[in-house]
């Protein structure tokens, strides 16, 4: 069987794979860079600043590659056992030998997680084998002859990255069940667990038509900054950082986002709003009215619920003309968006038994059908290189990216590479942290999940850190961080 579908729905642009060598930009082990070193508008490029790394014992991201990732690889191996029945049914003993031989290589990658092997060369033949190949040789440059370059002694965005890639790999490697998701089951138990939630998203935002023509602009903006709030707190249901275990929304988002305010440690929703409502965003354009907003999206279920939601209400208010939603083109840290994901989302909508879930999955489904909504599944989202890199490794990608007017991005994995997954000092600019990396005006809506976070005023991290020494990792605080290319 050949590779993953790389699919673009609904009108959008076809993607060409990336076919060059990945370039990881360089970082010598030196101090942290503070917000005083640096200003906007330096030339970043000269500094480095160190990347998180799994080799600094009982960090987070020691601990997510020690604890974590072994338990990730053990329910994907147990559920792909689980399904040894599905496969006989569907592909005879092909399935069943393949059942055996896609756990043999799972196995396998985890003792080699464990016990801190070398980390190994892909041999799958995709068409993105190669760069993440070179990606990895350009690892052992950095390191040196000394030593190899392990699961314990690298980047920790790149083995986290590289370990679903191998799963992607062990299924490449054993057709008949290539196309087999490991992680559906866990997404669409999510979905189901929080449907309660999106219906009552679904009917908020009917409430909000009823009356949308007669809306003066504050109002208009008052409705968005509320749907861009939910679709930040959805970020919170990401089953990567519970391992896969149930982490769905049980109460009715608009109602907790007062409550939720004081958690925002910077909210730039003005500044998004102004971006994308100004009239002189369109002044001297030649592009049509309304914007294009893409939506770079991380997680199935609830988070994607919101999203949709916020994407249906950009469309229908006039905001937007068009929406491109950006997924990932396999299964990805356990909950990550696939195409199959979004259709099976908009086909469960329409279904619900539920009058105005129904009708926004009908309003979805001819979105797509109409081409205003278009999904896209580039490969680079499923690499592990920083954005700053991306417009010389997916030129392609950063190009199309230039064409919206917004870029909304999900997510703290996103937000990992947006930063470059570095050890920032808190108070350093959140322009300044994206080195270069301006495709558009674009905005991280983010919940926190890793140690990297930039953007802070000074000493509003200390003081975070007396209240809760995890206050980085635990989800339960999020930013809203805008920046643009252009003069506000």
């Amino acid at each position: 069987m050949g590779g993953p579908r790389w699919m673009n729905t609904g009108g959008g642009r076809s993607w060409t794979p990336t076919q060059g060598p990945g370039i990881l930009t360089t970082a010598r082990l030196v101090p942290m860079v503070t917000g005083a070193d640096l200003q906007e508008g330096d030339n970043t490029d000269r500094i480095s600043v160190r990347l998180l790394s799994v080799t600094a014992v009982r960090s987070f991201a020691f601990l997510t590659v020690k604890d974590r990732l072994p338990t990730i690889l053990t329910k994907v191996i147990d559920t792909i056992h689980r399904n040894k029945n599905k496969f006989l049914e569907e592909y005879g003993e092909n399935g069943i030998d393949a059942e055996k031989q896609t756990i043999s290589l799972l196995s396998k990658m985890r003792n080699e997680l464990q016990t801190d092997k070398p980390i190994l060369l892909l041999t799958d033949n995709l068409q993105d084998t190669e760069s993440w190949n070179e990606y990895m040789r350009r690892q052992q440059r950095l390191l040196g002859d000394q030593e190899s370059v392990s699961w314990f002694k690298c980047p920790w965005l790149y083995v986290e990255c590289y370990m679903y890639r191998r799963i992607q790999e062990a299924l490449i490697l054993n057709p008949p069940i290539s196309s087999f998701d490991v992680f559906k089951e866990v997404k669409t138990q999510s979905f189901f667990d929080s449907q309660k939630a999106a219906m009552t998203l679904c009917t908020y935002l009917a409430d909000i038509y009823k009356n949308m023509e007669k809306l003066s602009k504050d109002q208009l903006g008052e409705y968005f900054n509320k749907l861009l709030q939910v679709s930040l707190w959805g970020n919170k249901c990401d089953l990567s950082i519970s391992a896969g275990q149930e982490n769905s929304q049980k109460t009715s988002p608009i109602d907790s986002l007062n409550s939720l305010q004081a958690f925002v440690l910077v909210d730039d929703s003005n500044r998004v709003w102004s971006a994308l409502s100004s009239p002189q965003r369109q002044a001297g354009s030649v592009k049509p009215a309304g914007a294009r907003v893409d939506i770079v999206l991380d997680n199935a279920g609830f988070e994607l619920v919101t999203d949709l939601i916020l994407a249906d209400f950009l469309v229908s208010s006039g905001l937007a003309r068009q929406v491109h939603l950006h997924g990932k083109c396999f299964p990805w840290f356990v909950s990550d968006v696939t195409a199959n994901d979004f259709q099976w989302t908009i086909r469960q909508a329409m279904a619900a038994n539920h009058r105005w879930m129904s009708k926004s999955g009908a309003q979805w489904q001819k979105y797509v059908k109409e081409g205003v909504w278009c999904y896209h599944d580039h490969p680079f989202w499923t690499q592990p290189h920083e954005f700053c890199d991306m417009a010389a490794d997916a030129p392609d990608l950063y190009a199309a990216l230039q064409e919206a007017d917004l870029v909304l991005f999900k997510g703290d994995l996103n937000y990992r590479k947006l930063t470059g997954d570095r050890d920032w000092d808190h108070t350093v600019d959140f322009s300044t942290a994206l080195r270069g990396f301006e495709p558009a005006p674009l905005c991280s809506l983010r919940t926190l999940k890793a140690d990297v976070q930039v953007g802070l005023q000074p000493g509003q991290g200390q003081k975070l850190a007396t209240q809760d020494p995890n206050w980085m990792t635990s989800g339960k605080h999020a930013v809203i961080q805008f920046h643009s290319p252009k003069a506000e």
